[in-house]
């Protein structure tokens, strides 16, 4: 495998820090706030179903989620909400925006060991601003090649990183924790996929089948990928 790749690329939420455990966190608080107008469970459920209704519009973020409790809120409450709740909601995502961060165990060291053997790239969804912050404040935005903040990552998605980082797309290999996100549309472009799982994935990053594929690795941790990349 090490000797084909030239181009090892990490997303970046819950494979390099952590990522969707605030967003639980947030989901819960939300669900406080609005407890008195409908069961909890009733509650996530409304705003599940309005982020994906509203990935097309707002895409993947903290900004996009707010503006999706603000509306799940005014859905519940009957366009009746209180003021008060506005105001908490913008809380709970500012609070989001300002987390520190938290790096996953061995981040550093497979950036050290990776680094001058390959070029890395950091290869992630999200909002543009959160995510340049996320990386200036983890000390590694030095490690990388490239930084590609995606709008989404299917395959067409990737196709434009590879042409843009002139390689081919046996040469490229992708590391991350989403099966859906992460794995399936590079393996689809020829691409090799490693998939590092997280104790907590957002259900609509979530797929139901198996992965068989000859370009398809999983390892329990990132540091899992260095005996299959360095001699």
């Amino acid at each position: 495998m090490k000797n084909k790749i030239t181009i090892i690329a990490f997303d970046a939420d819950d494979t390099l820090w952590v990522n969707e455990p605030y967003f639980r966190e947030t989901e819960e608080r939300f669900a406080d706030l609005l407890e008195d107008f409908m069961p909890r469970h009733s509650i996530m459920a409304a705003l599940y179903q309005t982020e994906v209704a509203n990935l097309s519009l707002y895409g993947y973020g903290i900004k996009g989620f707010m503006l999706s409790m603000i509306e799940t809120a005014m859905q519940i409450t009957t366009g009746k909400i209180d003021p008060i709740i506005v105001e908490k909601v913008l809380e709970l995502g500012k609070e989001m925006l300002n987390k520190p961060i938290e790096l996953l165990d061995g981040v550093e060291e497979v950036l050290k060991a990776l680094h001058g053997k390959y070029r890395l790239v950091v290869a992630t969804k999200g909002d543009l601003l959160d995510q340049q912050r996320k990386l200036t404040k983890s000390g590694f935005d030095h490690y990388f090649h490239h930084i590609e903040i995606m709008s989404d990552k299917q395959e067409k998605d990737y196709q434009k990183l590879i042409r843009h980082l002139d390689c081919k797309p046996e040469e490229f290999m992708m590391l991350g924790n989403s099966l859906k996100s992460d794995i399936l549309p590079v393996l689809n472009i020829g691409g090799h996929a490693v998939h590092i799982p997280y104790h907590t994935t957002w259900i609509h990053e979530s797929i139901d089948h198996t992965i068989e594929h000859p370009n398809f690795y999983e390892v329990e941790s990132l540091a899992g990928v260095l005996p299959q990349l360095i001699a």
